[in-house]
């Protein structure tokens, strides 16, 4: 697959059965990697522990199915706008923002909005991280950059800029440009990466 992330949003009917999903009950999720990218699917568990397959998923995992509510309160707005802002970038598929990107993703999970489901390594040796959201159900595959530990103050700062509006996505695409090619001329081997959910704060 040419993306290195992906969003699925989550069904409303069985994707075994076909018969609508029940408020706050039980369901079971998966993703299947196709040529295409990732297809999702939703499924009540005694439908999903029957039914014939003959692939394995991506990823799986055990969930609460809610009903979509149509108008909730207009309240923490910056981190609705950071939930926002991640659905676009991922929609914009620039790889030059997969820093921002999952940088994005760790301070949803901070704030209870996302939570990781499963983290796979790829047989290039990369690692997408699968989140959802908690309410709303997307699901959100996205690469884990291994951000250097002397950039991640950089994203971060990124990151506000974006939500602050202070600079455009245009802009810090460009940043992310140089600051790319500056570290592939710099590379040595060795350097120092980290794990931007023991640093990156929401």
């Amino acid at each position: 697959m040419s993306q290195e992330w992906n969003i699925r949003s989550r069904g409303h009917f069985c994707s075994i059965c076909q018969k609508p999903l029940v408020d706050h009950a039980p369901v079971i999720s998966a993703l299947r990697e196709t040529p295409e990218g990732y297809e999702r699917f939703d499924c009540h568990p005694e439908c999903w522990k029957t039914a014939e397959r003959d692939w394995e998923p991506f990823s799986q995992w055990d969930g609460v199915y809610f009903a979509p509510v149509k108008v909730e309160k207009k309240e923490a707005l910056k981190k609705e706008d950071a939930g926002e802002l991640l659905r676009k970038l991922m929609t914009l598929d620039d790889p030059a923002m997969k820093n921002v990107v999952y940088v994005l993703a760790v301070m949803l999970e901070r704030s209870k909005i996302l939570v990781e489901r499963d983290s796979k390594e790829q047989k290039d040796g990369t690692i997408r991280r699968v989140y959802e959201d908690r309410r709303q159900g997307d699901t959100f595959v996205i690469l884990d950059p291994r951000i250097r530990l002397e950039n991640i103050g950089e994203v971060q700062q990124q990151v506000v800029a974006l939500l602050s509006g202070t600079k455009t996505l245009g802009e810090v695409s460009s940043e992310e440009e140089s600051s790319e090619a500056s570290e592939g001329a710099a590379e040595s081997g060795g350097a120092e990466t980290a794990d931007a959910t023991d640093t990156t704060t929401a």
